[in-house]
């Protein structure tokens, strides 16, 4: 495919406002006017064809992106191909993503395309990968689209009901319980006595034994100072907490939330926060958050991670990939669980996103970004990255944690700290386990909208029904505007 994709401009620019990005212009890498493809060599060797070409890479600053920019070497090696990454806060990646599809060109060649701020919103702007993956001039995929962790692939690669792949999973960020090991192990005996069951982390537990277990270590030692933290900030932390809950209760943002969340749709209906199982969900939450300690109403993520490491808190809820930072931190005193369920299900809610290509490559230049997009994303790669003392993240091919040295690294001692979650994250991961938020076109704005209600809520100003009430209203009024626009 030679013709250049190039979006209709207000579409663009509706979703990246929708999105909160204000696109004032300024720091794209150089003028696109007049630009050549990428000078294609003859060779034998399908690798080295694009030889002397140089690709931008716009990516947020995640862990295998840290590990791949510490370590570009064995690309340049293997194609002669030059990488410019550039990496920046993901609100900032959007709007500069949008201005680069909304004006026909490709400065950035290779995207990291966030599934519901880049894919759902700009999946026409990106290239399906089939197109190269099945050109016989170009290095196939190493064990094909099926060694991808099936809902990964659906999840972050494709958007609709189409067949389309737009990206390749790349990194895969999910939700689990994690907790000090050597804390539990030393209160157990009292813990069981006093709670009347075993307090031991596991799918098994719930939501409500998770609370008393949190309100146990608050009235019963000074080992930490709260049982429990959150990321309860006003921010895209706020909604990722509280879908946990949500979930396990039953709740929903929309009827058909497991397929929305797992191919997307630009019409999900009406929103279903308002439901009796959504506000029992947010009763909770609020209840939750009353005995975990304050200052997680000013934590993100990486606020979060270091009360935990730190040892103000005694276990939490937070993304997978903080067991790196755990284990430098306080090597082996740490356990890693799926989340508690709920009446309904243990829900882990998936943050994984993929890379993807500039529908505005010229054909050459869209070549040359497939070897990247395939070498970052191969298994052997995956296996370097979770190596990387520079983070790394975690595999998303199936392929890479059935190698005996990555199946041996899930028992300490670990030289990929990392992967000593991986028992709990491929639980979380099965079909009745994934925590997948819409992917929908107006989410950002929708996101907007929970965590908002959810901060009121926390702080006092609105009751657990009222938040969920303002919230469908608000959801229900972007969607139309959405089809209206």
């Amino acid at each position: 495919m030679t013709q250049r994709r190039v979006l209709d401009r207000r579409t663009v620019l509706r979703g990246a406002l929708a999105g909160g990005a204000a696109l004032a212009g300024g720091g794209l890498l150089s003028a696109c006017g007049g630009r050549q493809d990428a000078v294609r060599i003859a060779t034998d060797d399908r690798w080295r064809q694009f030889a002397g070409t140089t690709l931008n890479f716009i990516s947020e600053n995640t862990a295998p992106t840290a590990a791949i920019a510490a370590n570009l070497r064995p690309f340049t090696e293997l194609t002669g191909i030059n990488v410019n990454i550039i990496t920046l806060e993901l609100t900032a990646l959007v709007q500069k993503v949008a201005l680069d599809l909304a004006g026909g060109e490709s400065q950035y060649h290779v995207i990291y395309a966030d599934p519901y701020q880049v894919l759902a919103p700009y999946s026409k702007g990106l290239v399906d990968l089939r197109e190269l993956a099945t050109d016989s001039s170009l290095p196939g995929l190493d064990g094909g689209f099926g060694d991808f962790i099936t809902t990964q692939l659906d999840a972050a690669g494709r958007f609709g009901d189409g067949e389309a792949v737009y990206t390749l999973p790349y990194d895969c960020p999910t939700m689990i319980w994690q907790y000090r090991a050597d804390l539990f192990a030393k209160h157990h005996d009292r813990m069981s006595a006093d709670l009347g069951f075993d307090p031991t982390p596991s799918a098994e537990r719930t939501w409500e034994e998770y609370f008393r277990i949190a309100q146990w270590f608050n009235d019963n030692t000074d080992d930490v100072a709260y049982g429990t933290g959150h990321q309860a900030k006003q921010h895209d932390s706020l909604m990722c907490d509280f879908s946990n809950v949500l979930w396990a209760h039953g709740g929903d943002y929309f009827d058909n939330g497991d397929a929305i969340g797992r191919y997307g749709t630009v019409d999900p209906g009406d929103c279903r926060l308002d439901s009796d199982a959504a506000i029992e969900a947010a009763e909770f939450y609020r209840r939750l958050l009353s005995v975990a300690d304050p200052s997680s109403r000013t934590w993100d993520w990486n606020g979060l991670a270091p009360a935990l490491t730190s040892g103000r808190i005694a276990m939490c809820p937070n993304w997978h990939e903080y067991a790196a930072d755990n284990e430098s931190a306080r090597p082996g005193d740490f356990g890693y669980a799926p989340l508690p369920r709920g009446p309904a299900r243990s829900a882990n809610i998936y943050g994984g996103t993929g890379i993807a290509i500039n529908g505005n490559t010229l054909p050459n230049e869209r070549m040359a970004a497939w070897l990247f997009v395939n070498w970052a994303t191969s298994p052997e790669t995956q296996l370097a990255n979770l190596k990387s003392s520079a983070g790394g993240g975690t595999p998303t091919r199936e392929s890479v944690y059935q190698l005996p040295e990555v199946r041996a690294a899930e028992q300490r001692p670990s030289a990929m700290p990392n992967i000593l979650t991986a028992p709990a994250v491929t639980t979380a991961w099965e079909d009745d386990n994934i925590g997948l938020r819409p992917k929908i076109p107006m989410w950002n704005e929708c996101d907007t909208a929970i965590y908002t209600q959810l901060s009121r809520m926390l702080a006092g100003d609105v009751s657990p029904a009222g938040a969920m009430r303002e919230s469908t209203a608000r959801f229900n009024r972007i969607i139309d505007r959405g089809w209206a626009a």
